[in-house]
């Protein structure tokens, strides 16, 4: 019954667990955004192999997103421009050994499958007693697996004379080694609490939405 208790326990958990899953992002921006700031008129700049990109266009797309909802307004001309916006992004994948401890039953399955038997007494010994129970015993085994590290980069400078104004940069890390899956929340990360406080660290945990 105890051995039956702790599969309980431990299949609750697992539940519990999948019932939502988050997207954690350690976040650093460094900025001079001027207080006064009224012109937010701006353009992307695209760095070499980021025009004609698919991938790249979609990542922009999530950029304008939140730059709309924080009252910017994209011009296509660079001259009728007072801001102009860079991404840079990458992946990264490293092998990853761990420890983890793993609790395992050592009597089953001769806890009742092979009593003790002695002539005088019959059938006996704490293997086969049901109310005799050393529980279980805590092993460790080496696991191995697939960490991947994403980064973002934006970078919003003044046209007129270079100078940057918010320059954000998003660390996720994942067992998803699809960039595309994780973009949209670091997008989000990236210009959460704009401008925020300047070389602040701070991790932000958002739920996926399925």
């Amino acid at each position: 019954m105890r051995r039956y208790l702790l599969v309980l326990i431990a299949l609750s958990s697992v539940l519990l667990s999948g019932c939502a899953s988050f997207i954690r992002s350690d976040v650093i921006a460094f900025h001079d955004w001027p207080a006064n700031l009224q012109e937010k008129s701006y353009v992307f700049e695209r760095k070499a192999g980021q025009e004609n990109n698919l991938e790249h266009q979609n990542y922009e797309n999530l950029v304008r997103s939140e730059l709309r909802r924080l009252g910017f307004n994209e011009v296509q001309a660079q001259r009728s421009a007072h801001l102009k916006v860079v991404l840079d992004y990458r992946i990264d994948v490293r092998d990853v050994k761990v420890v983890q401890p793993v609790v395992t039953d050592p009597y089953w399955p001769y806890w009742y499958g092979h009593p003790y038997y002695d002539p005088r007494r019959g059938y006996y010994g704490p293997y086969y007693d049901p109310f005799w129970h050393p529980g279980p015993v805590t092993q460790y085994r080496e696991v191995q697996y697939q960490l991947f590290r994403r980064q973002l980069n934006i970078l919003i400078t003044r046209i007129k004379d270079g100078k940057k104004l918010y320059d954000v940069t998003v660390d996720s890390d994942g067992g998803n080694g699809a960039m595309a899956f994780a973009m949209p929340y670091m997008v989000r990360s990236a210009f959460l609490d704009f401008p925020g406080q300047s070389g602040v660290p701070r991790r932000v945990n958002l739920e996926i939405k399925e």
